[in-house]
């Protein structure tokens, strides 16, 4: 019987595989009608492969604008003015910090500087030293240090430690420069995860998020980091936190899908029970984040993460027009869970796709027939 499971699992990480080692070989082969990589996404106006965005979950064309000017130009004053004009309470401006942040992060990584080279991001310190009292420097550079602490050093480490220590006093500044921001806080969320904060101090943190924006779904994400079983938590007060938010979410809000989150971050990291993706507790918080996307605004800036975890979701369970219907909507940005956690993120979502057209198409599927 255990050979039998061993064999199981070498059927299925070959099917997960072939398309990867097939693509990185430039093998062209004759594949079977039905298979994966017979079933054309360009049919359905997807994205190619290559030209996916992985920055963003979704489109912000005001940031990308900004952000490919301020990296021409090295000037930060744009944004400045687009994160000034940017309401502090909602997902928007917290989605535009990180990305201001990541970009700061990336070009240092890319070009650490040296005796004739200036380093990636000077923009943004040249940001702090000529506006010290804007409030959306001051939070883009406390992200941008937990950004460079997850990215360059490891958890447990002192110079893990120092960066972090850091970035919480760039918190509490940036929170003493907006006092009604709950930004500043929704960073620290991050900090007290790689600081191991106790569950006491933890709760006062939220408590500060909880007073500014109670229904924020980025700081609900954020926090159930913290709550799981491989940080600080344990599988049940994760899904405790994510169903008690699901339960309070307000008419229309999104934090209806939480428990979908909580179960992707707790998924095995072996799978050898192919039913396991129409369990009563997947399929239940499946339907909970189908009917957060179906009740939200169009243009919630939260309405692409979850789309993009139900795709993940979808797919394993073989719900191929649903999947579809959320491909759809998200097709062209892959800038979010699950495919971000992967060295390639767009090799990675390509794949699900291309899972997705041949499992709607085996079952009568077209372009024809998909709704849009």
């Amino acid at each position: 019987m255990e050979i039998l499971w061993v064999l199981m699992a070498l059927v299925m990480l070959g099917f997960v595989l072939l398309p990867f080692l097939r693509r990185r070989r430039g093998m062209i082969e004759q594949v079977p009608p039905g298979h994966p990589d017979a079933a054309d996404p360009a049919n359905y106006g997807f994205v190619r492969q290559e030209e996916l965005d992985i920055r963003m979950p979704g489109p912000d064309q005001d940031l990308l604008d900004v952000l490919d000017l301020v990296q021409h130009t090295q000037d930060y004053r744009a944004a400045s003015q687009l994160l000034a004009g940017t309401e502090s309470e909602g997902e928007l401006r917290w989605q535009r910090v990180q990305a201001f942040a990541g970009a700061a992060s990336l070009e240092l990584q890319q070009r650490p500087g040296g005796v004739s080279e200036t380093p990636g991001g000077q923009w943004l310190r040249v940001w702090r030293a000529e506006a010290p009292k804007d409030a959306g420097g001051a939070a883009v550079h406390a992200e941008f240090l937990v950004q460079q602490a997850w990215r360059t050093s490891t958890p447990g480490t002192d110079e893990f430690r120092i960066i972090m220590e850091e970035a919480r006093s760039a918190c509490a500044d940036a929170a003493l420069l907006a006092p009604g921001d709950p930004i500043p806080y929704i960073v620290e969320l991050s900090v007290a995860r790689g600081l191991a904060y106790t569950q006491a101090e933890f709760e006062q943190l939220w408590l500060q998020i909880l007073d500014r924006a109670p229904a924020h779904m980025g700081a609900h994400l954020a926090a159930l980091h913290y709550w799981c079983e491989k940080w600080h938590g344990s599988r049940a007060q994760a899904t405790s936190f994510a169903e008690a938010a699901a339960a309070r979410a307000p008419q229309g809000s999104l934090l209806a899908a939480m428990p979908l989150f909580s179960v992707f971050e707790h998924l095995p990291e072996v799978n050898l029970v192919s039913s396991f993706y129409q369990s009563e507790v997947v399929t239940k918080a499946i339907h909970g984040a189908l009917h957060a996307v179906h009740s939200a605004r169009p243009d919630d800036p939260m309405l692409a993460h979850v789309r993009h975890l139900l795709v993940f979701f979808l797919v394993r369970s073989e719900r191929w027009a649903e999947a579809m219907n959320q491909l759809i909507h998200v097709d062209g940005h892959v800038g979010a869970l699950p495919w971000t956690l992967s060295s390639d993120p767009a090799a990675e979502f390509a794949v699900y796709r291309a899972l997705a057209v041949a499992g709607y198409e085996a079952n009568g599927g077209s372009p024809a027939t998909l709704l849009r």
